[in-house]
């Protein structure tokens, strides 16, 4: 998608845009450049460009995020697909006790995700569910007592229904996002920067263009041209955003590639988020972006979003374009993955659920502090140290769903 697409659309949806709204935007931008506590950070841009500005306090004029068009109800997919999910855990006896944490899918139900129960067995003295509000995170927790006569085991199986996601130009989200929450998905975190080395090279990325939509786009494309696909690195692991600026090497697997969108988002004052998940089956795109077996051990994946006013949040995937890039052989200029650049902004093919949108997590019951929760994890003790072990996820697709 290139900007002269942005452009058009943009110059479609003024005709929808009323004069009433337009002297609205006007003066409640006069007013939100007056408040107080207002953040400003200095860059090489032109003066113009100097302010830093979050899209959803102060929207460029006449771009994607202040000429809205109508709003339309959103209607649920017709194409949905059931998968079922097995975590087998399997400890050795241990004389000190044993707690458990398990991801589970999103807490809440979308358009493109729905959970369809839980089910668990094993030895476990104490098991429960927990929902937390930071990153719409839902955790499964056990422990088992010290001394066990028997080794801790657990069965836990969850079934959900996804839906391909799509994001459409043409439709305004009818309810927009808690302030609170794009805030937070705005700043900082201990693996993401927001400011100096990413601010930087953030604005040289968009240079010129004011389109926040178009902004975006110009990311993602300099995410795909710049960052190396390493498939050595392990899944779930790592995710350390700020090494790359302090480097200038860029890349990884998906939570630093799609990680690296997120902060460079977030430099420029786009809201974004990395969404943890796993793949559940395989891609009708290409072979290596789903899954062929019913191992899904190592199949962990995280996504992206960014948010747009009267869009809401948009999905992408940089880093899968990069995975077909390396691991199917594809030259850069191939029409394939030219073609797969153009997808997957604002697509998501659901043959992967998500687990959560959290980052800088505090389990329930642990005293560490997770950057990000996507692997099951173990603490024997009460060192709060994480301990290896084995386990297995498996997937099988589910039929009349």
């Amino acid at each position: 998608m290139k900007r002269r697409d942005f452009i058009a659309g943009a110059t479609l949806l003024s005709l929808l845009s009323s004069n009433a709204w337009a002297a609205r935007r006007k003066t409640t931008a006069k007013k939100k450049g007056a408040k107080a506590g207002h953040v400003s950070r200095k860059s090489s841009g032109s003066p113009a460009r100097n302010a830093y500005r979050p899209v959803i306090e102060d929207p460029p004029e006449g771009t994607s995020a202040s000429r809205l068009p109508p709003v339309k109800a959103i209607e649920p997919p017709d194409d949905w697909r059931g998968y079922e999910i097995t975590t087998t855990v399997h400890l050795k006896q241990t004389p000190e006790r044993a707690r458990l944490w398990l991801p589970l899918p999103l807490n809440q139900d979308t358009l493109y995700q729905r959970t369809i129960g839980h089910q668990w067995s094993g030895n476990a003295e104490v098991s429960n569910m927990r929902r937390l509000p930071d990153g719409d995170l839902e955790v499964f927790t056990c422990e088992w007592k010290a001394d066990s006569e028997n080794e801790p085991r657990l069965v836990l199986t969850t079934q959900v229904m996804t839906a391909d996601r799509h994001f459409d130009v043409a439709r305004r989200s009818v309810a927009p996002e808690r302030p609170d929450i794009l805030r937070r998905n705005l700043q900082a975190s201990g693996l993401i920067p927001n400011d100096g080395a990413a601010h930087q090279l953030g604005e040289r990325i968009v240079g010129r263009i004011r389109d926040p939509l178009a902004q975006a786009k110009a990311i993602f494309d300099w995410v795909i041209d710049q960052a190396v696909y390493d498939p050595e690195l392990p899944a779930g692991k790592g995710g350390d955003i700020r090494k790359q600026f302090e480097t200038g090497r860029f890349g990884g697997r998906s939570l630093e590639i799609n990680g690296l969108f997120v902060a460079l988002c977030r430099a420029i004052g786009i809201p974004a988020r990395c969404v943890h998940g796993l793949r559940l089956g395989p891609s009708r795109l290409f072979g290596k972006l789903g899954l062929t077996a019913a191992d899904a051990t190592h199949a962990q994946h995280c996504r992206a979003e960014f948010y747009i006013p009267g869009y809401g949040w948009i999905p992408v995937d940089a880093s899968d374009v990069r995975r077909a890039a390396t691991l199917e052989g594809l030259a850069e200029r191939d029409p394939r993955l030219l073609s797969l650049r153009k997808i997957l902004f604002g697509v998501w093919e659901m043959n992967w659920m998500a687990y959560n949108r959290g980052t800088e997590l505090n389990l329930p019951g642990s005293s560490f502090r997770l950057p990000f929760f996507t692997l099951p994890r173990l603490e024997l003790g009460e060192s709060g140290d994480a301990k290896p072990f084995e386990y297995s996820i498996s997937v099988r697709g589910l039929t009349g769903c």
